[in-house]
């Protein structure tokens, strides 16, 4: 088992590569691959602008996103014990979107233009409305005991920063509408090289959070119940992974919008191609399947000028039927 796993880790490995270089070779301008590789190698040509200030950084974030939101994924789906939990469910996206509405819609209600606080930023809204999530519910977490009363207490803040923000859009003007909605879209263009800076760090603590969480994860698939028999102590391993996912989450969220699906599919995939409930090949393997899922879907996006949330959706819905017909008492 342990070699049919380490052969599909490194085809998974392999596929994420090439699908990298794919990634940068697409656009709409067609550039040779040897001034293509040239340009990564750190030549310069009349390529080098386009590839590595354009797309370099989009395919890096692209590479990033599905990381992060499928490890988000998998963790909120052995937290809450339910197939079909999301990195979502927390309410992260909810306080990342009251944040951009708040930038993007609330100021030009009290007269005040977004360019105002440039400084600040759709990201910065959005990162401060998931943080502000996170305090709510790391708090929850510490007087609550049942998780799936966290989980019914996320969903209710959901709806409820979800009704908040309809009001602010009703009467919103066209311009700040459009732009919120742009958001909502998802986009991994937007990021520059200087929030890369910023992105890349916080990924990276967030998914060694997650390798921490591996053998309290193992733990958990048999319940809490059994956990703390075990000597776990299930309060602090989920602060950890709560604090994890909405690193991980919050921040894509933050910089790129929105962006479903990916994070419940790739976690059931995983599972589906090692037939193994053990996280210590679990977590690599969705890692690679959630990296490759968002670097397919940039790809079909940049060849048909679509959002990215169009993609992830067309590529995750048949995931989740799935799910739910082998799940028919969810």
């Amino acid at each position: 088992m342990r070699k049919h796993s380490a052969i599909i880790i490194l085809a998974l490995a392999l596929l994420t590569a090439i699908l990298f270089v794919v990634d940068i070779a697409v656009g709409t301008v067609n550039i040779p691959l040897s001034e293509l590789l040239g340009s990564l190698l750190g030549e310069e040509n009349g390529a080098t602008d386009i590839v590595v200030k354009i797309r370099l950084p989009r395919t890096i974030v692209a590479l990033l996103a599905g990381v992060a939101l499928s490890v988000s994924g998998l963790q909120m789906q052995v937290l809450f014990r339910n197939p079909l939990a999301g990195p979502y469910v927390l309410g992260v996206s909810a306080g990342a979107s009251l944040g951009v509405a708040l930038f993007l819609l609330g100021a030009p209600l009290l007269g005040i233009t977004a360019t105002t606080f440039t400084s600040l930023g759709t990201a910065g809204a959005a990162w401060i409305g998931a943080a502000m999530v996170l305090v709510i519910v790391v708090a929850l977490a510490h007087k609550v005991k049942d998780i799936m009363v966290i989980l019914i207490l996320g969903i209710m803040l959901s709806s409820a920063v979800g009704s908040i923000v309809e009001i602010m859009q009703y009467f919103s003007n066209e311009a700040s509408l459009k732009s919120y909605v742009v958001w909502t879209m998802g986009s991994l263009g937007d990021v520059t090289m200087s929030q890369l800076a910023i992105v890349a760090p916080i990924i990276t603590i967030g998914v060694i959070l997650s390798v921490a969480a591996i053998k309290p994860m193992n733990m958990l698939l048999f319940g809490e119940r059994y956990a703390t028999s075990m000597g776990l102590n299930t309060h602090r391993t989920r602060i950890l992974i709560l604090t994890s996912t909405t690193l991980l989450a919050g921040t894509i969220t933050a910089f790129c919008g929105p962006i479903g699906f990916v994070g419940i599919a790739a976690p059931h995939i995983a599972r589906m191609m090692m037939r193994s409930a053990d996280h210590c090949v679990l977590l690599p393997t969705t890692i690679f399947v959630g990296s490759i899922m968002m670097l397919a879907s940039d790809i079909v996006a940049k060849t048909l000028t679509l959002p990215i949330n169009t993609i992830t959706a067309l590529l995750g819905i048949p995931v989740v039927i799935y799910i739910v017909s082998r799940n028919r008492t969810l």
